[in-house]
């Protein structure tokens, strides 16, 4: 690929002629469509396998060949144990509303299943996943020259942004989120930052309504030296990156980045909000098999074949942890996190609420991706069992 840097007015010019027309741009339909958060359990298993039925989305278009995820000789089927009682894979996943369950060990898959209806060419939808995405989208555009530096101030791509709380933070304090900018992600609060910032109507001549929403944020501490989990932030690194390449969409990029070379096996596609730009923070759908694809790429240091598609070293910076020391999250415990990426002590994940996740276990060759309905978007029990779900398999992946 041929790339440049772009000096800012050309970026900001060029963003603008490209944004399509903001009332275009809605839910499929004319009717309101309730917010994601709040879907019954009924809906949730009609909608995540066919958001495009619901919203505008934008479409990562597959290439010619899907890359080779063969099934190993042999299978594994454990049982998982949560609080004394075991049960099968197939029982857990249908009592806890997990719908796709796939691990690759060494490169074969040694376990696939599907609950609740769901079939292997279904596409199910990501939520936070689609963070992690974007941070490698992020790094992808480095490499490509059309971002200058993860330590460009996010002003640089975002000038609307200049006065505000944001003023005198770096792209990398948004992708770390310590920008320092108050913010609430109360799922359960319809009038938190994470349910409001994206409602407003475009207006006439506006870029998109997140910036002018995240304009008005307050700050709480100094930039660099505080981590809170802000879904707006996300949107925000996606919309930067949208003016880095002046024209191309994020689901073109990420296709001809990504999607087609590494050899995904089915269409991708990605929930744009009310202007017309992909959600950086949210809901990418894929099929199973593709999530762990992404797995397998960032298993593999982020390369195609010998070419390498992010910066050197990115994927360890990514993943592994870039808070400042004594980082706690809002419950005052320690809090570990990379580029829009979740480390742990044995390699690191992509999360989304309802049960989503990519788990990635270097040391261990080994993806394990979770597709979910769960109740609730967060709970402790929720997040207990699948704990329980990934360690039976872990084990039993690994011989254990």
């Amino acid at each position: 690929m041929t790339a440049k840097l772009f000096h800012l007015p050309a970026i900001v010019a060029a963003a603008l002629t490209f944004t399509t027309p903001a009332l275009a741009q809605k839910p499929v339909g004319k009717d309101p469509v309730p917010s994601i958060l709040t879907w019954t359990q009924k809906q949730q298993l009609e909608r995540y396998p066919a958001i495009e039925k619901t919203y505008v989305v934008g479409t990562l278009k597959k290439g010619a060949k899907a890359s080779d995820l063969p099934k190993a000789d042999k299978q594994v089927d454990p049982k998982v144990t949560y609080k004394g009682k075991s049960s099968s894979v197939d029982d857990f996943m249908k009592a806890n509303r997990v719908t796709g369950l796939i691990a690759v060990k060494d490169g074969k898959v040694v376990l696939e299943k599907y609950a609740l209806g769901r079939k292997p060419e279904d596409r199910w939808t990501s939520f936070s996943v689609a963070k992690s995405m974007t941070s490698t989208l992020i790094g992808a555009a480095i490499k490509d020259r059309y971002i200058r530096s993860i330590y460009d101030p996010i002003t640089y791509y975002i000038p609307e942004l200049e006065g505000s709380a944001y003023d005198g933070v770096s792209l990398r304090e948004v992708v770390t989120m310590t920008s320092g900018v108050k913010w609430n992600e109360d799922y359960t609060n319809l009038k938190s930052d994470v349910a409001q910032a994206g409602t407003a109507e475009p207006k006439i001549g506006e870029f998109d309504p997140l910036i002018t929403y995240m304009a008005k944020l307050k700050r709480e501490a100094p930039p660099g030296t505080k981590f809170v989990y802000k879904t707006g932030e996300t949107d925000l690194a996606g919309l930067a990156l949208a003016r880095a390449l002046a024209g191309k969409s994020l689901s073109q990029y990420a296709s001809e980045t990504l999607w087609a070379p590494y050899g995904m096996e089915a269409d991708a596609i990605w929930m744009v909000d009310k202007a017309g730009h992909e959600r950086g923070g949210c809901c990418m759908s894929m099929t199973l098999r593709d999530y762990a694809r992404i797995g397998l790429f960032m298993l593999g240091g982020g390369k195609i074949g010998d070419k390498e598609i992010l910066p050197t070293g990115w994927v360890d910076d990514a993943t592994t942890n870039q808070l400042p020391n004594g980082a706690k999250d809002a419950k005052g415990q320690p809090q570990s996190y990379g580029y829009f990426w979740w480390p742990n002590d044995e390699g690191y994940s992509a999360n989304g609420i309802f049960g989503q996740s990519i788990a990635v276990y270097p040391a261990e060759n080994l993806v394990i991706a979770i597709n979910s309905a769960y109740p609730k978007a967060t709970d402790k029990v929720q997040s207990e069992k699948q704990r329980a779900l990934i360690k039976a398999v872990r084990d039993a992946a690994n011989g254990s």
